[in-house]
Order: C-alpha cells, then sequence, then structure tokens
C-alpha cells in the first residue's frame, strides 16, 4: 500500500464504517430541523435572516463573514452542506481538477437525498484523488489554490475536518431521535 493509500484510508474505513451509515435514511425533516431558535440552514432563497447568504439556484446557505460571536448552531443541512463544499469542493477542485466549486456560486441541496448524492460524488472524487497523490506531490505544496503546506497536511486536515463534522451531525441525529425525551425515533 503506497503512503497516499494509507492516508485515503484512514478515512475511507471512518466513512464506510462509521460515517456513512449513520447518513442513511436522513429525512427532509430531520436535514432541515432546528434544535434552537436562531440556528443557520440552507434556505429557500430570500428567506435567511443571516447576513450573507450564499449560493445560487432555489436554496441558500446562511453565512456571515466575520462569523458571529457565538457562533450559531447549524442544522443537519448546513453541515453536509459546509463539508461538501468547504471542506471538499474547494479542494477537489484546486487539487483534483473538475470544476471549480465557490460558495458563492455552489447550488445547495433543497432535500437530504439531494444532498446525499453531493456528498457521495464529492466525498468520491476526493478519495479517489487523494489515492493517486506521489509521494513528492505529499510533501509538496499543491501547485493550485490558497493552500501552501505540504499536501499530505491539507489532506490530514480534510480527514479531520470530515471525522469532526461528522459526529456533530451523528450527535444532530441523535438529539433529533430523542427530543423531549420521547421513545427515539427510528431513523
Amino acid at each position: 500500500m503506497t503512503r497516499s493509500e494509507r492516508i485515503a484510508d484512514q478515512l475511507d474505513r471512518h466513512w464506510h464504517k462509521n460515517l456513512r451509515p449513520r447518513l442513511d435514511g436522513l429525512a427532509d425533516e430531520e436535514y432541515f430541523w432546528e434544535p434552537v431558535r436562531g440556528c443557520w440552514s440552507i434556505r429557500p432563497r430570500g428567506t435567511s435572516a443571516a447576513p450573507m447568504p450564499v449560493g445560487s439556484g432555489e436554496w441558500a446557505m446562511d453565512f456571515a463573514s466575520p462569523d458571529p460571536v457565538p457562533a450559531p448552531v447549524t442544522t443537519i443541512a448546513w453541515r453536509l452542506a459546509h463539508i461538501i463544499v468547504s471542506c471538499l469542493g474547494y479542494r477537489v477542485g484546486w487539487h483534483f481538477g473538475g470544476q471549480d466549486v465557490d460558495s458563492q456560486t455552489f447550488a445547495y441541496a433543497g432535500t437530504a437525498d439531494e444532498a446525499l448524492k453531493q456528498l457521495d460524488q464529492m466525498y468520491g472524487r476526493w478519495n479517489a484523488g487523494v489515492r493517486e497523490l506521489s509521494d513528492a506531490d505529499l510533501e509538496n505544496p499543491p501547485a493550485v489554490g490558497p493552500e501552501r503546506f505540504p499536501m499530505e497536511g491539507i489532506v490530514l486536515h480534510v480527514n479531520r475536518e470530515l471525522i469532526h463534522h461528522g459526529a456533530e451531525i451523528s450527535l444532530l441525529r441523535d438529539l433529533y431521535r430523542w427530543q423531549d425525551g420521547a421513545v427515539p425515533r427510528r431513523i
């Protein structure tokens, strides 16, 4: 196994054993569920209360720059969009070719099924690209994109981001299932 395959395998094992199975059965009601008032989410265009919603198409992602303090709680929809665009999409475009992904022009998903399809596609492109990196690629900064660190550090950072945000989504699913102390909903 090459070094890049070992690094890709770190995330791929987590993806197939822990994260992706936890997303099976995600329904729209849960995707958009707001556990507290003032959550950031993906919303129909023109309905956001956030200062700078982003995206193209019928749906926009709540956003502000700089981030508000304290940061708002986010929905599963928002977290998935963050993974798809900011964690994976930018870097897939920069480092592995294909269409550039940008938060301003991305068509955010208005359903859980659509978001999971976007996630699966972007993750597949990311994982395939990482597996093709040579040792020299891993040791040097990428030729394209704003990140000027060795590619190995970028890949490990993305791995941590997906594990971290995937855990947040998993917790939101648990809270949704157990809200109000009720008998857990099957998801």
